[in-house]
């Protein structure tokens, strides 16, 4: 079902002097999802989310909030609570001082700021830390912390700059499910900057890919992953293997490359002109592996395995091509075993035709 948008970037621009940081921008974000924005670092993900909490003004274009435009006024004045980094919380507070600040500043009576105060250190799980120091709290618990203080004042939208970067692993993961979660009840729209791929993938409705500044792509983890829509986001993902060449033909529902591994062909009802460059993406997880050729396969590279990295219950070979390209292959423990391989080894990796994917090269 599609949901209203509440806000909308609108041209939006955004230069620190002749530096160009946001190009030019635009997209919605609808009431009551998870958009995660990410990319690497100065990609421009937290100058868009400081421009929509109002700690940098755009240089061009607006930004609405419910339809009205929102550039003119100052951070206070917007109802969009941020998540630091950071945390940024008062370490001369205590726990229940913290999450009561927003209310204290807005005029809010002792007793329902207790009341309200109260709700969310409960619903966050904290509630047997309320005295506490924030000195005396682990990372975690700071976090819960912070999100309560946030979410208090019941805003149409929170703003989240890379809040579990500083978790170990185990609590990231947990984190992650609490944020969800929470999201998920409150239904308060959360705008979700970093640059962990795990973290948008696993949290978010919709991610946004940004790079140098530009909008890459924008749709759900699972379309993103199945479907990149250019080579930089191919790449940044990192799951797919990527075969650059020229198109010899084109049509009927396929298109015929000539790349350094080989002729290629895919599956796709794009038809860009024979001796147009072009570039196929391939899961890692669709490619197959086998001791001899393949005869039945349009697909097939020769290939030498140059290492093997465990996690979980999956393995990720990395091959090696006779030109030098580092191919991945994604498999289950299982699926080795049957197939013993040792690094040194050379065999043919090969996959269906309609697993490939056109990309744009940009």
């Amino acid at each position: 079902m599609q949901r209203d948008t509440l806000v909308s970037f609108e041209g939006v621009v955004k230069r620190f002097g002749t530096y160009l940081a946001v190009q030019k921008m635009d997209f919605e974000i609808r009431k009551g999802e998870f958009l995660a924005i990410m990319g690497s670092s100065g990609c421009g993900k937290t100058t868009t989310l400081r421009m929509l909490a109002g700690l940098e003004a755009p240089s061009e274009g607006v930004i609405r909030l419910s339809g009205k435009p929102i550039n003119h006024l100052p951070t206070w004045s917007r109802d969009t609570p941020m998540v630091w980094q950071s945390l940024a919380l008062f370490p001369f507070l205590n726990v229940r001082e913290n999450v009561e600040f927003a209310l204290k500043m807005r005029g809010i009576g002792k007793s329902e700021r207790r009341k309200r105060a109260e709700h969310w250190l409960d619903r966050m799980q904290i509630t047997e830390f309320a005295d506490r120091n924030i000195a005396q709290l682990s990372g975690g618990q700071r976090q819960r912390v912070a999100l309560a203080r946030s979410l208090v004042v019941e805003p149409e939208i929170l703003l989240l700059d890379e809040p579990l970067s500083a978790l170990d692993a185990a609590l990231k993961v947990r984190m992650q499910s609490v944020l969800k979660n929470l999201q998920r009840e409150t239904g308060i729209t959360f705008v979700y900057v970093t640059h962990s791929q795990s973290e948008a993938f696993s949290m978010a409705d919709r991610v946004v890919i940004m790079s140098r500044g530009k909008i890459e792509q924008i749709g759900t983890p699972q379309e993103i992953y199945r479907t990149p829509r250019t080579r930089f986001v191919a790449d940044f993902l990192g799951s797919s293997n990527i075969f650059s060449g020229k198109v010899t033909a084109s049509g009927a529902g396929s298109v015929d490359l000539e790349t350094a591994s080989g002729p290629l062909r895919l599956t796709t009802n794009a038809a860009p002109p024979p001796g147009s460059a072009a570039t196929l993406t391939v899961l890692d997880t669709k490619m197959r592996l086998s001791l001899t050729r393949p005869a039945n396969s349009t697909n097939v590279v020769p290939v030498r395995v140059i290492g093997e990295e465990f996690v979980g219950a999956t393995a990720t070979l990395y091959l090696e091509t006779a030109q030098g390209q580092e191919i991945r292959v994604q498999k289950g423990h299982d699926e080795l075993a049957e197939l013993p391989l040792e690094i040194g080894q050379d065999l043919f990796t090969y996959w269906a035709a309609e697993d490939g994917h056109l990309v744009a090269e940009a």
